[in-house]
């Protein structure tokens, strides 16, 4: 009985599976057959049309989230676009009029006709085996054959916008009026105006090793811009948008916009609202051609605004600021004499290819050379420390204006100069006579109360031995051009929570973190050793205040209340650069500097150090480069500390100098401190050269150790270079890192010339600037001072002893010494 079941049990096994497939069979089938009742209820059929005549009819995705439609711009103007709600994500960049159709032809072309029948647009599919069209539920419009083969796509041709989804590949490209979006085959993200003038461009971090072979741009649905490689063990975020990963039916879309500018968009299902997420170009008025020809990109409070550059100009469209200025009378037209018209704090924008027409040249032959140069239209001077001539002979010219451009700018135009009233002056008649009235007002009553009360201070005052004080220091910040604040010892007691938090110590006195009444975060050196008196303190911080330079730390303001001397500086928040050349690769906190990163600071250094010393009204030494003096700030941008201080410092006879007096540090300092020579900006650039070479090895200049076979590591370093072998002194921590040798041999080269043992053979800092951007060639340097003990004699050759020694290099050296005489 039991054997006779378990042979009956296979067939009802059999049974039982075949009416199992059976009934599979017919659900597929039942499911294959909605399914293509649905494709081809979707398909848009050959003969179809839209008509702007009829708004409402839409050609639709399954689940009606994207639609092909055309939308109405104003009453007479219309666009065909493929719209998620009411956001447009492809647009055919022709307008057209209220009687326009767009058809998909019996041929298989999309054709866009205009009401007078004319083509204004077509997808040139005809005769390519084209049976219908659909738009799928991510937003893309397909011309298919019979197969479902895609002939034709509005992913592979986008307009202005890309959508998740959506692959983005080297070809394909972005447009917006003047404006286009490429992926180059290098991975880069660039950005053109008129296809030629290159604004922005993003390219690979340093984490990426891998060499690209056929880069791919994509946007996720969450908010992230990647890239993909097939030689990428995974994809590279190259951005990503405010909202990333938040959840919701939101579509986030990538848009190049007519203000040229590349932004992550996102908008929930529904809202209508779409949210700026990311921003290629944080600032506006950095992109080229923003404000047209001649026009001038500036910031109110609303944003940025676009004017002309003086009366002497008109807007070419006066109802639309953005397409640029035109000369009310050309400059060959001029019926009197041609004139620069000077703008301050103005710059003209000059990217590549445009950068071949720089020159190095003062202020005065900047403007000089494009008045005398026949094509020449405009000029600009950077006071950066650069020293850069930007000399514009193009038809098109972009400009910035700002209150913290260091550059002056020059247009040529016809005499007379008509310059822009002031903003007060330039509304209706009517707001002027109100802001009059206001203005009398306000002011009157001001003086009124001005007069009063400075009355009776004086009447209260004027006996008090004070007064005489207190009117010199007022006249004298007000003489000081931007004079800094003025703190009570008090206030930085408070600010600083009784000096708690130091930061550091140097030459100069200590230095410690404070926060100012503002919120401000500030650092406030204790000064030490000040000799001056009030007033020649006083005189030597204005002028550091005045003293401005994106590479210098700016000052804030000081103190000076009896034997409390102290200087309030701007808050660097990664410190010093020592700390980041000289941690051991051990110390899990130190932070490795890459080799852009190091070159990029090194001529940061040098720039300032050419402000200092060639381009101020008065040239300020240093006398204490090195790099517990180079802050780094939250961008790593090298900036100058402690420039001059020294002169504070001073003995009170100043016929003589001791080594006591001597504010350098051993191992930077120039061998004329020691060998009774003047101290000129050539011992600054002795200091240079010795930081220059520890940013690119790391090490100490005058570190021995068995690696360097018992010498000091600079006079190793040239036996090495002398050898061929550059390699050996550039850093360890940076062996697995991409380095530049072209740029090293030139950082090498250069530290080597500066350190020459003789004053003048060593560079200026512009010249020092001009050999690390590779514009001068560099000779091969002759045999420095430190690669030759034996050669020095005398108080150099003690110069040679001291300098050996291991010194600490946070401290000022104080040798104890006869004195010398200093010339």
């Amino acid at each position: 009985m039991l054997l006779q079941t378990q042979n009956n049990k296979p067939n009802k096994m059999a049974q039982n599976l075949t009416r199992s497939n059976l009934f599979v069979t017919f659900l597929f089938i039942l499911s294959t057959f909605f399914f293509r009742i649905s494709t081809s209820g979707t398909d848009i059929q050959l003969g179809s049309s839209l008509s702007v005549s009829n708004l409402n009819r839409t050609w639709s995705s399954p689940n009606n989230t994207f639609s092909l439609r055309f939308i109405s711009l104003n009453s007479s103007s219309f666009s065909l676009s493929i719209t998620y709600d009411s956001v447009a994500i492809w647009s055919i960049s022709t307008t057209v009029d209220a009687g326009a159709t767009f058809s998909l032809l019996s041929n298989g072309n999309l054709q866009l006709l205009s009401g007078a029948g004319s083509v204004m647009w077509q997808s040139n599919t005809s005769n390519s085996g084209v049976s219908h069209a659909t738009l799928d539920d991510s937003g893309n419009f397909s011309l298919k054959n019979r197969s479902n083969f895609v002939i034709w796509s509005t992913f592979d041709h986008p307009t202005d916008t890309i959508v998740p989804s959506q692959n983005f590949t080297v070809g394909m490209v972005l447009s917006s009026g003047s404006y286009s979006f490429f992926l180059n085959k290098t991975g880069n993200l660039s950005l053109k105006w008129n296809n030629d003038i290159l604004y922005w461009s993003l390219g690979l971090n340093d984490s990426v090793s891998s060499n690209v072979s056929n880069p791919t741009l994509g946007l996720q649905s969450i908010g992230i811009l990647s890239l993909y490689d097939d030689k990428f063990t995974s994809s590279v975020i190259m951005a990503y948008g405010s909202d990333y990963a938040e959840s919701g039916d939101i579509l986030r879309f990538l848009r190049l916009d007519n203000d040229g500018n590349l932004r992550i968009y996102s908008s929930a299902k529904g809202s209508g609202n779409v949210i700026v997420r990311w921003t290629a170009v944080n600032d506006q008025c950095q992109v080229f051609g923003y404000c047209g020809n001649m026009g001038i990109c500036s910031y109110n409070d609303s944003g940025p605004v676009c004017g002309c550059p003086s009366e002497n100009f008109d807007h070419v469209d006066p109802n639309d600021n953005t397409k640029g200025c035109k000369l009310k009378r050309a400059v060959a037209d001029c019926p009197e004499s041609v004139a620069m018209l000077q703008m301050d704090h103005t710059k003209f924008l000059t990217y590549a290819p445009e950068t071949s027409n720089v020159y190095y040249v003062g202020i005065s032959e900047c403007r000089g050379n494009c008045l005398s140069g026949g094509s020449c239209v405009a000029s600009t001077i950077l006071a950066d420390g650069s020293g850069q001539c930007y000399i514009k002979t193009s038809n098109f010219v972009s400009g910035y204006q700002s209150a913290a451009l260091p550059s002056t700018s020059y247009v040529k135009v016809c005499n007379p100069i008509i310059p822009n009233p002031p903003p007060s002056e330039q509304g209706g008649e009517r707001k002027k006579l109100q802001g009059w009235v206001v203005a009398v007002v306000v002011l009157g009553t001001l003086v009124a109360l001005i007069v009063l009360e400075g009355s009776v201070w004086w009447w209260c005052c004027r006996k008090s031995p004070k007064f005489g004080g207190l009117s010199n220091q007022y006249a004298l910040l007000e003489y000081a051009s931007g004079a800094p604040v003025q703190f009570s010892y008090k206030e930085l007691q408070e600010a600083t929570r009784n000096f708690k938090e130091k930061l550091g110590s140097g030459g100069f006195g200590a230095v410690y973190k404070g926060i100012l009444a503002n919120k401000t975060v500030a650092a406030v050196k204790q000064l030490e050793g000040i000799e001056q008196g009030e007033r020649q303190f006083r005189m030597e911080v204005a002028t550091i205040s005045s003293t401005h330079h994106l590479n210098l730390v700016r000052l804030i303001g000081f103190c000076s209340e009896g034997k409390h001397r102290l200087l309030v500086y701007e808050f660097m928040k990664n410190g010093s650069l020592d700390c980041f050349l000289f941690s051991t690769e051990g110390d899990q906190s130190s932070r490795v500097l890459s080799w852009k990163q190091r070159f990029d600071i090194a001529l940061g250094i040098a720039r300032g150090m050419t402000y200092l010393h060639e381009e101020c009204r008065d040239c300020i030494v240093h006398c204490d480069l090195k790099p517990e003096n180079i802050l780094l700030d939250d961008y790593y941008s090298a900036k100058v500390s402690d420039f001059g201080l020294a002169k504070l410092i001073n003995p009170k006879d100043h016929r003589y100098r001791t080594l006591t007096s001597v504010r350098g540090t051993r191992g930077y300092l120039a061998p004329e401190w020691i060998a009774n020579l003047p101290i000129t900006s050539k011992s600054d650039v002795f200091s240079f050269g010795m930081v220059l070479l520890e940013i690119v090895s790391g090490r100490r200049n005058f570190d021995v150790s068995n690696e360097t076979n018992g010498k000091r590591f600079s006079i190793w370093a040239y036996e090495e270079f002398e050898k061929g072998n550059a390699k050996n002194i550039v850093d360890t921590k940076l062996r697995d890192c991409e380095v530049d040798m072209d740029q090293v041999m030139r950082a090498i080269e250069v530290s080597f010339w500066c350190i020459q043992k003789t004053a003048t053979q060593r560079p200026m800092m512009g010249k020092v600037v001009q050999m690390l951007e590779g514009i001068v060639e560099i000779e091969k340097p002759t045999i420095p001072n430190v690669a030759s003990e034996g050669s020095m004699s005398g108080s150099v050759s003690a110069f040679s002893t001291l300098a050996t020694s291991a010194p600490n290099p946070s401290s000022s050296s104080s040798f104890q010494t006869t004195p010398l005489t200093q010339p």
